[in-house]
């Protein structure tokens, strides 16, 4: 049987925060029941599919899943279960939001076999929270970060975000401190995106906004270089912390390194369940509700490496040589070279990475390897 990751898009949420465009939206309990009713559904008609497979990790994201009642996410696992093998010691991860979580529902997804918690925090600041359209403030992440270790949850991550607007390196710092200081097993810390369809678009996105009178009744963004150093102290703080760097955005302590997000940069199948999500499987990729796309030789070269390169491990040649039959010496031979002189590439035995000067122009190192 052949390891697969699952994905299931729940796309629902309390409000829209200012900087997201992800597929996900407020909906009333009528529409969530009848998605929940669709998706099991759509979970159980593979089950042809699943008979090939083990399930080696699951991620239930949005959205905002901890918004469902505690029957509706016992029901999904319930189709889950009733379709694939799903390993023992599989990774079974659901993303939360402090404010949606209770006791109750952190029961039943014990009961149900989560084993790992992702809490969307993204500030320990109250009023970068607000900014940031956040339904919760920081009393609410304690009291649910309390919760879930009460109810025996060993495997947390905590998201975070830089660059928000009127953040400063001091109160970032602040922030990468007091978290750190919790103690979760894992941190995310993503650098704000100002994305078109967005209200901070609207704010932040063009220059004629930026002089407006909107404009000024929110705070700045951090220049380029404070965006910078907070990058830099990420680093730095965490570490002291005893969370080391698996992956460019991706911190952990010793052993909990996410499998679901390893799976998805080293090219593990994966099934996607929902509106919006994708899935990789038998050299195809597709989203929910279209139609496949079948991917060459090449596509697939350009995916190893740049999805593999977002890790501090690299990418191995001995694998590349395995899956595509051919040296990546061969076919990236003119990229390897001008990257390695530019000191952006460095190799260490069979594995080629990023060096720390790489990871600051990573994309475009990565774009380097579009055949």
């Amino acid at each position: 049987m052949k390891p697969l990751e699952i994905y299931v898009h729940i796309p629902f949420c309390v409000k829209k925060c200012n900087y997201c465009d992800f597929l996900s939206a407020p909906a009333g309990r009528q529409e969530q029941r009848r998605y929940i009713e669709s998706l099991c559904r759509q979970i159980r008609s593979v089950g042809e599919t699943a008979k090939a497979y083990r399930v080696i990790s699951i991620f239930v994201g949005g959205g905002t899943p901890s918004i469902l009642e505690e029957e509706q996410t016992a029901r999904i696992f319930q189709s889950l279960r009733d379709t694939f093998y799903i390993e023992g010691n599989a990774e079974i991860t659901i993303e939360m939001n402090p404010g949606t979580v209770t006791k109750d529902k952190l029961k039943v997804y014990r009961a149900a076999g989560i084993n790992r918690l992702s809490i969307g925090l993204q500030s320990a600041d109250d009023t970068e929270l607000k900014v940031l359209g956040r339904v919760h403030d920081f009393h609410d992440f304690i009291e649910t970060y309390g919760m879930a270790r009460e109810e025996g949850f060993e495997n947390i991550n905590v998201d975070l975000m830089s660059a928000v607007p009127g953040q400063t390196i001091k109160s970032f710092t602040h922030i990468l401190q007091t978290v750190s200081e919790l103690g979760p097993e894992h941190i995310s810390v993503y650098s704000l995106i100002i994305e078109e369809g967005t209200p901070f678009y609207d704010i932040y996105g063009d220059k004629i906004s930026k002089d407006s009178e909107v404009c000024q009744e929110y705070p700045k963004l951090p220049d380029e270089d404070t965006e910078r150093q907070m990058y830099y102290d990420t680093k730095r703080i965490l570490e002291g912390y005893g969370y080391h760097r698996y992956e460019i955005s991706n911190y952990a302590k010793e052993g909990y390194e996410c499998i679901h997000n390893l799976g998805y940069w080293g090219r593990t199948e994966y099934l996607g369940f929902g509106d919006g999500a994708a899935s990789f499987l038998n050299h195809k990729r597709w989203v929910s509700g279209k139609q496949p796309e079948v991917l060459s030789v090449k596509d697939e070269m350009e995916e190893y490496m740049f999805l593999g390169l977002r890790k501090m491990e690299g990418v191995s040649k001995m694998r590349f040589h395995k899956e595509f039959n051919c040296k990546m010496e061969h076919v990236y031979k003119k990229v390897l070279a001008d990257m390695e002189s530019k000191q952006l590439l460095e190799q260490q035995g069979d594995f080629v990475r990023l060096t720390e000067k790489g990871i600051d122009v990573s994309n475009y190192v990565m774009s380097g390897f579009l055949l």
